[in-house]
């Protein structure tokens, strides 16, 4: 690790949340299935927003606790990307590669509550 931390925005993986949630909301820019559309952008900005709110709270313990929920967001996320290329609203190609970014940020969400119960 090495790298100081000193806020939420110096964490690789709520800038990952970063870049897939600005992906996606340009990606369905133009869907016309708006209650997929609105739950699909809750969920992806759901992540960071969860990562930067438990960064921000008082104990560690707190803190694991939203990074759980934004482990669950991923889940959640993943889902609706699924039913999006069953739509086709998304193509398989595309949906594949979300997918696997959501699985990316899930892995490095559960390292990170690892290193947090292990560390801190």
């Amino acid at each position: 690790m090495g790298k100081h931390i000193g806020s939420f925005e110096d964490l690789e993986v709520w800038k990952e949340g970063m870049g897939l949630a600005k992906e996606i909301y340009g990606l369905l820019r133009n869907c016309k299935d708006y209650s997929l559309r609105d739950q699909i952008h809750r969920a992806v900005v759901s992540v960071p927003s969860n990562i930067a709110e438990g960064f921000e709270r008082q104990t560690n313990k707190e803190f694991i606790q939203f990074l759980y929920i934004a482990k669950g967001s991923c889940g959640e996320l993943r889902t609706q990307l699924y039913l999006a290329i069953n739509l086709q609203i998304i193509t398989d190609e595309t949906g594949s590669l979300l997918i696997d970014r959501c699985r990316k940020i899930s892995s490095m969400l559960f390292n990170l509550i690892k290193t947090r119960k292990d560390k801190f």
